[in-house]
């Protein structure tokens, strides 16, 4: 089982690296806690995931796809599976910063490399990057993107 304070940490990390960032898309985001999380800071979020139950947030019953208008200033993922790889695609495609948890790769990577090889996709793209640690169990590494 994951840290239950994991939504908490992560929240209070992005408001802290992103004080401008009031409108903020989390992706692959399961029910909601961590849009819950975020609002109870003051910023509105908006979840996507294609899960039907969820908590009485903001939600996107869908996966994002490159495509999705954008209304956001910031993307993240907590521990978003599959989806981390977009949520850097989209970030760069809409010039937006972006932060991710990443557990699992989408292709079988090991976790430190998969790190590495997050971020070598966001330089490529012409981000920023830097790697934060998040006090809590589990996988905590945090890969942020920013434009200069």
């Amino acid at each position: 089982m994951g840290d239950l304070a994991r939504f908490d940490r992560f929240a209070d990390f992005l408001v802290s690296e992103f004080p401008d960032a009031t409108r903020v898309w989390d992706i692959a985001g399961g029910m909601g806690k961590l849009n819950a999380a975020l609002t109870a800071r003051g910023r509105h979020a908006l979840t996507f995931d294609a899960r039907a139950k969820h908590l009485p947030v903001p939600f996107a019953e869908r996966l994002l796809t490159l495509d999705e208008p954008c209304t956001a200033d910031l993307v993240v993922g907590l521990h978003p599976d599959g989806a981390t790889r977009i949520i850097v695609e989209y970030a760069a495609r809409h010039r937006l910063p972006f932060a991710v948890v990443p557990c699992c790769s989408d292709n079988s990577m090991p976790y430190k490399p998969w790190l590495r090889h997050i971020g070598a996709i966001a330089v490529q793209a012409g981000f920023v990057v830097r790697e934060a640690e998040l006090k809590m169990s589990g996988r905590s590494r945090v890969v942020v993107g920013k434009w200069v």
